[in-house]
């Protein structure tokens, strides 16, 4: 039972929300990272092979150039020299910024905790639900004493 609780990627609240944990979203964004990356170093390579100045000859220099490239290190020891190898690069780059700052948020949202929305969300989920509670007992209330006038105004007519 306990295994099967640790290896569930999100609970549900009271509210049937489900809360997705850090963990599964971490691998999630770094797994899909990985297989951009590994498509796209196909494609890098097929532009850089027919150039004959091109330094990225494997495929392991088209995902090394990528890697660095998403993670913004850009050592240079590998670089596209063709039109759609730079495109190919700059697509990754930015792709590979987005994912990598939403990891680093998600690692300081975790370990810092500046704002955790969930916490928020449930809140006020919690706080409309009270409200609705209340507005029902408040009808409720209105449809006795309606009731009750037009009981009043029925026998004051007779």
């Amino acid at each position: 039972m306990m295994i099967t609780h640790r290896l569930k990627h999100y609970t549900i609240d009271e509210f049937g929300i489900k809360n997705y944990k850090s963990r599964y979203i971490l691998i999630l964004t770094v797994l899909t990272l990985y297989l951009i990356m590994a498509a796209a170093a196909k494609l890098l390579l097929h532009f850089e092979l027919p150039a004959p100045s091109a330094n990225i000859k494997t495929y392991n220099d088209a995902f090394w150039a990528l890697q660095v490239s998403s993670s913004t290190i850009g050592y240079g020891d590998y670089y596209p020299v063709t039109t759609g190898g730079r495109v190919v690069v700059m697509c990754m780059f930015y792709i590979g910024v987005g994912l990598m700052s939403f990891i680093g948020a998600q690692f300081i949202n975790r370990f810092f905790g500046f704002s955790n929305t969930d916490v928020k969300n449930r809140e006020l989920r919690r706080q409309n639900k009270e409200i609705l509670d209340h507005n029902k007992q408040l009808e409720i209330k209105i449809d006795l004493l309606v009731n009750k006038i037009e009981e009043v105004i029925h026998k004051s007519a007779k």
